[in-house]
């Protein structure tokens, strides 16, 4: 599946767009547990800007890295990545919609997989997912062709989505008795026939047979990592069952990035962990850190990526240089790093 269009083409001339004002990531305080914001209907734009000015707002961004001569390659064919980690809340969605929308804003024509029951990364890119919805749920049970479920994302011109609804939650137990139940997704995105430069799948947190159809669709394996506490803890599952389905399912696969989220540069812990990781993957770990920001919590809840809803954030500003480093690296020239077989070994 190639695309055949230039990665980051001439772009519109800039509109003036809505003054954002940039998040100190040292002075935020996470929100209140009790306020949750309810999905139920779709909130407003923040601050009365409409989601087209914001939109822009973001292209300027990205305007003005390639007026700078930070114009990314474009991948040689699509590069089919795995947002993966089975311990939750560690930033898989809000890790796989921000590098999704980065990418996109860059000029790549990008495609969100949405692998999740919960339908978080859907929500996030404001696509409808309700039950009556055609999802991928169809595409892996129903065997319905990928291109009939795939929508387009508001306002981030070539982003898509194949969204997640609340069926998708019983598919672990129907794919049981279905052939070839492990390659199902694998076999829908080779049919899929629209050029595409990325395709990310949001994986859900278990290593069941959704996280397995999204392994064996891919060929590297992103796993976004939380700076604290337990963030090891239980990696060492995930990585041997890369190592089984490498193995027996799909030869290309291979860990290719690993991502620091929820950095808090105030605390000593943080840097521990971001120490620790490195020390084991090496290379794989990418040069740019995630901050724990209330901007990218906040984004969600207006069906919107924190690339449209505060450009000028700082969670914003790291996505767009974490989907630079993605970009700029070249998947052929990478290979496994000996310390990610100490570390699975270790967990045993």
């Amino acid at each position: 599946m190639r695309s055949d269009a230039n990665f980051a083409g001439p772009m519109a001339d800039p509109v003036p767009g809505p003054r954002t004002e940039s998040t100190d990531v040292s002075r935020e305080t996470p929100p209140p547990m009790d306020a949750a914001p309810s999905f139920a209907a779709q909130p407003p734009t923040p601050a009365g800007q409409t989601p087209q000015l914001v939109g822009r707002a973001a292209q300027q961004v990205v305007e003005a890295m390639h007026q700078a001569g930070e114009r990314l390659p474009r991948p040689e064919r699509t590069r089919v990545m795995v947002v993966a980690n089975q311990k939750g809340g560690v930033g898989k969605t809000t890790t796989t919609v921000n590098l999704a929308a980065s990418l996109a804003l860059h000029g790549a024509r990008v495609l969100v997989v949405d692998l999740d029951p919960q339908g978080n990364a859907s929500t996030a890119l404001g696509i409808d997912h309700h039950s009556e919805v055609p999802s991928i749920y169809d595409v892996l049970v129903e065997s319905k062709p990928l291109s009939e479920v795939v929508q387009p994302v508001p306002d981030v011109e070539g982003l898509f989505c194949a969204p997640a609804t609340i069926d998708l939650a019983g598919a672990e137990i129907e794919l049981v008795s279905l052939v070839a139940r492990e390659s199902r997704l694998q076999r829908a995105i080779e049919a899929y026939e629209q050029p595409l430069d990325y395709i990310l799948i949001d994986c859900p947190p278990s290593l069941g047979l959704l996280t397995v159809n999204a392994l064996v669709a891919g060929a590297e394996v992103l796993i976004p990592i939380q700076c604290e506490y337990y963030a090891l803890e239980g990696l060492g599952q995930l990585l041997r069952n890369v190592d089984l389905v490498r193995g027996h399912l799909n030869r290309d696969l291979r860990i290719s990035t690993i991502l620091l989220t929820m950095y808090d540069g105030r605390t000593r812990l943080a840097s521990q962990v971001a120490e620790e990781v490195r020390s084991h993957f090496g290379s794989e770990v990418l040069r740019t850190n995630i901050p724990r920001s209330v901007r990218i919590s906040e984004a969600p809840s207006y069906g919107q990526t924190v690339l449209t809803y505060d450009p000028g954030s700082s969670g914003s500003l790291s996505y767009l240089e974490a989907a630079r480093e993605i970009a700029l690296r070249d998947p052929s020239a990478q290979s496994e790093q000996p310390q990610q077989q100490s570390l699975a070994e270790g967990n045993q």
